[in-house]
């Protein structure tokens, strides 16, 4: 495969920003496509099977592109549609819950980690299942933030309301001492300023974001896939629904990057 292929990253709309974000410091030589799902926002009340259907047309369309790598920069799919998935495509894909689930167990201290993720990720027990097989003993409590991902889309990343909602599904997880929360879903890191005043200085936030970009390029340097340093990498963003709200909402979380959202309809 050819190096200078882009890399595949998709979500359901700006939450896979924060994967972005990381993956532009971590491999910024690297050119990369984003789709982002936003007519069937938000996946976290979606069914295994329109999960399924979604996730199909969308990797169908990152092979059209001869991507050389996927990351799947959503919890709810990570948890539900990616074991399947990753045997059945050309190119690696990886998710963000094995990564958030790898770090949230090698930082822990007391052993007591939280969860906050969409219901379709918290119904699939995906993150205590995977931190279960790292250590047994590893307490672990989810807990489903249906909200969240509404808010951050229309571009409410503080204020009274957040803050409400935040405590709300926050507070029972600090009632079980956790020492460890994972942001278990990809929009939640644009919160990571109100979660963290909320949650103090003894609870450790992870975002499996930074380490799934690790992971993929360990694997794209074992393949020798990786673009060199002194390439010119070009970003290209697509959405299944409003380009202009992407744009809008995108630009403010990260900046200039995102110069164009081409709508796009993959049915």
């Amino acid at each position: 495969m050819d190096k200078t292929k882009p890399i595949g990253i998709f979500d359901s709309g700006v939450g896979g920003l924060t994967v972005v974000r990381a993956l532009m410091e971590e491999m910024p030589s690297e050119s990369f496509i984003y789709f982002g799902d936003t007519a069937h926002l938000p996946y976290g009340d979606k069914t295994r099977e329109e999960l399924f259907s979604y996730a199909y047309r969308i990797l169908d369309f990152m092979q059209k592109n001869e991507v050389k790598a996927v990351i799947v920069a959503c919890g709810t799919h990570s948890a539900v549609t990616l074991p399947r998935l990753e045997k059945e495509y050309p190119f690696p894909i990886l998710g963000v819950v094995k990564a958030g689930a790898r770090a949230a167990a090698k930082i822990s201290i007391k052993g007591k980690i939280g969860v906050i993720a969409t219901q379709a990720t918290v119904n699939s027990l995906a993150y205590t299942r995977n931190i279960k097989e790292i250590d047994y003993r590893l307490e672990v409590y989810e807990k489903a933030c249906p909200l969240f991902v509404p808010l951050i889309e229309g571009g409410y990343l503080e204020g009274e309301e957040i803050r409400r909602v935040a405590a709300e599904y926050i507070t029972p997880l600090l009632k079980k001492d956790i020492d460890t929360l994972i942001l278990g879903c990809t929009h939640y890191p644009f919160l990571s300023g109100v979660i963290k005043d909320l949650v103090g200085d003894d609870v450790i936030l992870v975002d499996p974001a930074w380490e799934t970009v690790a992971e993929v390029k360990g694997i794209l340097q074992a393949k020798n896939l990786i673009q060199d340093k002194l390439a010119s990498p070009w970003h290209q963003f697509y959405v299944s629904g409003d380009n202009c709200s992407f744009f809008k909402v995108g630009r403010r979380l990260i900046g200039e990057v995102i110069d164009k959202v081409e709508r796009i309809n993959l049915a």
